[in-house]
């Protein structure tokens, strides 16, 4: 019997299952996915968790059924590359593997900035965006809402606060002369404008060089805020972190054309943990998950696997409320209406699948 074992039930992990179960799972093969959720949640809308314009039932998706596929729901606590085996925490019995599927996705990076870790909330899972939920939710009215970081994430939760609580005060606070940085000049300017319209305060040009309990030093200023949201960068998850693999400068591992790592070909690696020429996103981390589930499964029928496809895009959107939004499409910026309801259109099309 084959063991495999897959870590991380994300889009990476989740599209890569499915595709193996569309290929034929081999009679010799089972299958054992380890989460810490018993369920599969979409990242990408935990900004409206936190917001608390979404129920956690809306970004849930169950586990596909099928008699080859157990699931064991946890935490990860070490990834043993030499003895091929996964230990969970409370679990005294390793999960052993003859294939293994990395896609433990990113965590949040502080930059070493002190305090940052301890007292600021997060999006990064669905656990710490219920989190922020509560604090964002239960202030008083005229409370101030500080958002680190001005990438998309931060536009989503920014924006999305300001319809759900428009008693509040908030602030986003910006590296750069202007949000959005890798996105279009007209993009930047949209969003801006959008901002300036709906009294979300942008300080731009900001340094954030401490976090305290309620306070954070801008450029040597101390400012006060009921609530911090941190969204200034990410990371591979530390456990990936650990292994002994070769990464790039983001700490990415660095994988052969098949997603394998040259010095364990029996190892795969998907979405955020995957040294990539691309930007992560839920688009890439999906298309990289086929692209496995294709491998895996010539592998498992002792196939010569195929090589992959070069990754082609299709572009990126982002949501300011519920009516407006902002994206490249096709490498064309646009903006308003339009993207905000290709952006439903691709959640619902992911709750489908």
């Amino acid at each position: 019997m084959k063991r495999v074992v897959l870590i991380g039930g994300g889009y990476g992990g989740m599209n890569a299952l499915h595709q193996l179960i569309d290929n034929g799972i081999p009679s010799d093969v089972q299958i054992t996915v380890i989460d810490r959720n018993p369920y599969h949640s979409l990242k990408t809308e935990f900004y409206a968790i936190l917001a608390g314009t979404k129920s956690d039932k809306e970004v849930r998706i169950d586990f596909p059924v099928h008699e080859q596929i157990s699931y064991i729901f946890g935490e990860i606590v070490e990834i043993d590359t030499e003895n091929e085996h996964i230990r969970l925490k409370d679990n005294e019995v390793p999960v052993e593997y003859d294939f293994l599927l990395i896609g433990l996705g990113c965590e949040d990076n502080y930059h070493g900035i002190q305090g940052a870790m301890e007292y600021t909330e997060s999006v990064q899972s669905i656990a710490k965006a219920r989190q922020a939920s509560i604090k964002v939710n239960n202030l008083p009215a005229y409370s101030q809402v500080s958002v680190v970081g001005a990438g998309l994430s931060g536009i989503e939760v920014a924006s999305e606060i300001r319809e759900s609580r428009p008693d509040l005060n908030i602030r986003l606070i910006d590296r750069g002369s202007s949000v959005l940085s890798a996105f279009d000049e007209k993009i930047q300017t949209y969003v801006e404008d959008w901002f300036r319209k709906n009294e979300v305060n942008v300080l731009h040009h900001s340094n954030v060089e401490l976090v305290a309990e309620g306070l954070f030093y801008n450029n040597g200023e101390g400012i006060e805020s009921d609530v911090i949201i941190w969204t200034a960068g990410v990371r591979p998850n530390y456990l990936v972190r650990s292994l002994p693999f070769e990464k790039d400068r983001h700490e990415k591992i660095i994988v052969n054309e098949f997603y394998q790592v040259p010095s364990s070909s029996n190892v795969f690696i998907v979405g955020d943990c995957v040294a990539s020429e691309h930007s992560p996103s839920a688009q890439l981390a999906g298309i990289q998950g086929e692209q496995i589930g294709d491998i895996l499964a010539d592998v498992l029928s002792e196939k010569e696997p195929r090589s992959p496809r070069d990754i082609k895009l299709k572009g990126q959107l982002g949501s300011l409320g519920k009516s407006e939004g902002f994206g490249n499409m096709y490498r064309k910026p646009v903006t308003g209406l339009l993207p905000r309801l290709a952006k439903s259109g691709v959640l619902w099309l992911n709750k489908r699948h």
